[in-house]
């Protein structure tokens, strides 16, 4: 494992601080759960973006769409 230096508004370091007394988790764990959905996220809206023109090709526009094709 690494370790990352990054600076926090003073704001944000005290919500993290209360999120995790509140949740009973030290704050990096916090952060890096946060950081991994984060990425996970982005990295599910680059696959979409790839993707959505071959969906669409195949008429697939709307979710309901994929749903109706994978029933």
């Amino acid at each position: 494992m690494t370790t990352l230096t990054i600076r926090l508004p003073d704001q944000l370091r005290s919500d993290l601080k209360a999120l995790s007394r509140h949740e009973h988790k030290g704050v990096s764990d916090i952060v890096r759960e946060s950081l991994r959905r984060h990425v996970a996220v982005q990295q599910f809206r680059a696959l979409r973006r790839k993707a959505l023109p071959f969906a669409e090709a195949q008429g697939l526009v709307t979710d309901e769409d994929v749903f109706l094709a994978l029933s």
